[in-house]
């Protein structure tokens, strides 16, 4: 009755038939979680099941909820030693609200420690792998969000997205996931990495499902100021399958032209873009001159924001504490000895971006620059609904690969961050798979509360063809 390809609607029509109850969902993939995640190292702990609240919508239903999101009583590490033995003392509002429409969390994934990665390496706990290809990253920083979705051993987890962290792993495993409107969800109960473009969202196999989470999850928060002022919306409404009357796609050129796109992702892009003009949209080729200074642009103000939230982890009052003779040794060896490479990296480079005599020349600039990209969205939104790109410039890399030039990890997100910096949202789902089996995804972009267009519009073209029915099959047992 039940399998791993099971989609969230497909779950609300059996326990409201009482074709099976919401228990026997529950226990299911709790059994899946147990035979499968360890191999995919996607989950750092597992939940014992909750009895969920009734008569929500999303009664029964379970799922996945990344390790920097707090669940109340539970550690909330962000994959980290410096946050190891952290038990949450409240919830996030995101996975209140989705625990009060009656889904189910059956435990924390794996990540990127403190949401900086885009490979799914950079964890305390260790690498996360592709479900379809165990020698290949699922993508970053939510990495086993995405793995877990991706494998079918739960059909819906949270992530969190600075800079294509949600979008990114949903490309790489075969899924489609949200960046929405800054502020269109509670960040409360997030731990920060840079709190300026930092959002959850939702990963999951169909566009109708990921609606539906994004649904629950959405609506002002007196808890957090940065939310927008309205109430929950309905983003599944007008899922008809059909686009809308006369869209305008603008296809951003540099996504067909630029040498740093890899061939088999331009073929498939190039086939989504046709099948859409099949579909009754008038496409248009877009220019963004300013897009190729996001990467830079996002390198500073990311760092900066960075080094600035995570100075509270010094031994103190917050995280582990290392001993030293010295308060001075105490703080060197417990940020040395608790954070990771990456981490440590980027603290530096954030350090530096913000020090007195390098302010003006790099984040001062970052934030110009941060403004010329954000007018230049608003004159292509003139002309067109919607863009669109490949969401990842490279294929899934293999495992150890990021390591190896970290430089290249941070140029894969050339597409996932400019609208970051700018708040504005994008949604990533399939449009095809390489010789080799590994998926590929493209993004729709929109301009500010988009949101109910961009699902409406990449609902109507999975309706056309058959990439969200893909599942790896190592994991259909």
């Amino acid at each position: 009755m039940i399998n791993p390809k099971t989609t969230i609607k497909e779950l609300q029509e059996l326990i409201a038939t009482k074709q099976i109850s919401a228990a026997e969902v529950v226990a299911y993939y709790h059994a899946r979680l147990k035979k499968h995640a360890a191999t995919l190292n996607c989950a750092v702990e597992l939940f014992a099941p909750s009895e969920p609240t009734k008569n929500g919508p999303l009664y029964g239903i379970p799922g996945l909820i990344k390790d920097n999101i707090c669940q109340q009583g539970h550690i909330t590490s962000a994959a980290s030693a410096m946050l190891k033995n952290f038990t949450a003392p409240y919830e996030a509002t995101v996975s209140a609200r989705l625990k009060q429409a009656g889904a189910v969390s059956l435990g924390r994934a794996n990540m990127d420690e403190f949401a900086m990665g885009g490979s799914g390496e950079y964890s305390a706990y260790g690498p996360t792998k592709n479900p379809w290809s165990l020698h290949h990253s699922p993508g970053g920083s939510s990495s086993g969000s995405a793995a877990a979705v991706g494998a079918g051993l739960v059909p819906w987890a949270l992530g969190t997205e600075t800079g294509g962290s949600v979008r990114q792993p949903a490309s790489f495993c075969g899924l489609t996931g949200l960046y929405p409107t800054y502020g269109r969800f509670s960040r409360y109960g997030l731990i920060a990495f840079c709190s300026s473009f930092d959002q959850p969202g939702p990963i999951t196999k169909t566009v109708y499902d990921n609606a539906l989470i994004a649904s629950q999850m959405s609506g002002v928060d007196r808890h957090d100021a940065s939310t927008i002022p309205e109430g929950p919306q309905d983003f599944t409404k007008n899922l008809t399958g059909k686009l809308p009357e006369g869209i305008r796609i603008g296809v951003l050129r540099d996504s067909l032209e630029s040498a740093g796109v890899d061939e088999t992702i331009k073929a498939s892009f190039s086939q989504a873009i046709a099948d859409l003009e099949k579909m009754g949209a008038k496409i248009s080729y877009i220019d963004m001159p300013n897009l190729k200074y996001g990467i830079a642009v996002y390198f500073v103000l990311s760092r900066a924001e960075a080094a600035s939230n995570l100075s509270r982890y010094d031994g103190t009052l917050y995280g582990a504490r290392q001993h030293g003779d010295t308060l001075r040794e105490m703080y060197v060896k417990t940020r040395h000895d608790a954070f990771g490479k990456e981490i440590q990296r980027r603290i530096l480079m954030g350090n530096f971006v913000l020090s007195s005599g390098y302010f003006d020349a790099y984040y001062g600039k970052a934030q110009q620059v941060r403004t010329m990209i954000r007018a230049e969205y608003a004159e292509a939104f003139k002309s067109v609904d919607v863009l669109i790109s490949p969401t990842a410039s490279t294929l899934p890399y293999m495992l150890g690969e990021a390591e190896r030039d970290p430089l290249a990890l941070y140029m894969a997100d050339y597409f996932t961050v400019p609208n970051c910096i700018t708040g504005l949202p994008a949604l990533s789902i399939p449009c095809g798979y390489a010789s080799t089996g590994l998926p590929i995804g493209f993004q729709f972009m929109g301009p500010a509360f988009s949101e109910g267009l961009l699902y409406q519009i990449a609902h109507a073209f999975e309706q056309q063809h058959d990439y969200h029915t893909h599942y790896p099959t190592a994991f259909m047992e």
